[in-house]
């Protein structure tokens, strides 16, 4: 599962509960899914914010280590 995947569902899911068209007997099941689904958009999105801020860093390094000469 991707992140775009997981929110859709996670939108469906709400869609449902807001409009009604979830039974009671459902219900539990959905919001426990939505659940995992947060659970699981959240660490995504921490992976991500970390992955670019690991290369932001790196091309921080680069660019200390490569200073950028006057070509005059």
């Amino acid at each position: 599962m991707n992140y775009k995947e997981a929110s859709d569902e996670l939108r469906l899911i709400v869609e449902e509960i807001d409009t009604g068209e979830i039974s009671i007997d459902d219900l539990s099941i959905k919001v426990r899914r939505a659940a995992e689904l947060i659970k699981f958009c959240r660490n995504k999105l921490s992976e991500t914010a970390s992955d670019v801020s690991a290369i932001l860093n790196e091309l921080e390094d680069f660019d200390k280590e490569n200073p950028k000469k006057d070509k005059n």
